[in-house]
């Protein structure tokens, strides 16, 4: 089932300005539609139509920094006929709106993390330590908590650490995370997918009376299976934790 899943991804990345509907992933995997849809999740950790969204976005991200279409033309180039929708989504997505994700290379200045915890709920912390890929040089590492397992949006929690090791995440809301980690080779920066390292682990219950292990994510090569990484990270020389709550 594995091979059918990157076969229908394959189909994905090949048709991103195209109208693609689960029956049209479903028939390229060979499978009716409800197993199909059921086994891709279970494979990739999202839906068929999740995967497709973010292929579109990780390439709308990919053409703002190396072509000089407009967004319009960014836009039906990767199956949106409203830039306006195109634009939101991006910006949920992504962090940055589709012009400015151009304008700043596509680094922010600092990363925002929006708990949403109410003042009278009590903080809770994740703890733990993200190990390297054997015999590989890592630059800094993303770390930030999800409500899914693709990294967009606005993280409930998240670190910036100048390579692998022990990192602490605090002021976690109570809730169903997934802890994603993402780095990249020295020398390489974060849209170079062959140089990508990512981790995942969860999902992850926070509740106050939960005692909540250390979490312990190896960096592994990211992969066909993986869902891209669509956040706008902090640039690629940070000089310590750069966050901001928002």
């Amino acid at each position: 089932m594995q091979d059918a899943v990157e076969r229908v991804i394959e189909m994905m990345r090949a048709n991103l300005g195209e109208r693609i509907t689960v029956d049209d992933m479903a028939r390229t995997a060979m499978f009716s539609k409800f197993h199909f849809t059921r086994r891709f999740q279970e494979i990739t950790g999202v839906s068929p139509g999740r995967f497709l969204s973010a292929l579109r976005l990780a390439e709308a991200k990919r053409l703002l920094l190396t072509t000089s279409l407009t967004v319009t033309e960014i836009s039906n180039r990767v199956g949106y006929s409203s830039v306006g929708t195109f634009s939101s989504r991006f910006k949920n997505s992504v962090g940055l709106a589709p012009s400015a994700f151009r304008q700043t290379g596509g680094y922010r200045d600092q990363m925002a993390a929006g708990n949403g915890r109410r003042p009278a709920e009590p903080a809770m912390t994740v703890q733990g330590r993200i190990h390297p890929w054997p015999m590989t040089a890592h630059g800094p590492v993303f770390v930030g908590l999800f409500p899914g397992c693709v990294p967009e949006g606005v993280p409930v929690s998240c670190a910036v650490l100048r390579a692998p090791g022990d990192f602490t995440l605090d002021n976690v809301p109570r809730g169903t995370w997934y802890l994603l980690a993402h780095s990249v080779a020295p020398g390489h920066d974060g849209f170079d997918e062959a140089r990508s390292f990512v981790g995942v682990y969860g999902p992850i219950t926070m509740h106050p009376e939960t005692i909540v292990k250390p979490a312990n994510v190896r960096l592994r090569p990211k992969q066909v299976l993986d869902p891209p990484v669509l956040l706008a990270f902090v640039g690629p020389d940070p000089v310590a934790v750069a966050v901001e709550a928002s």
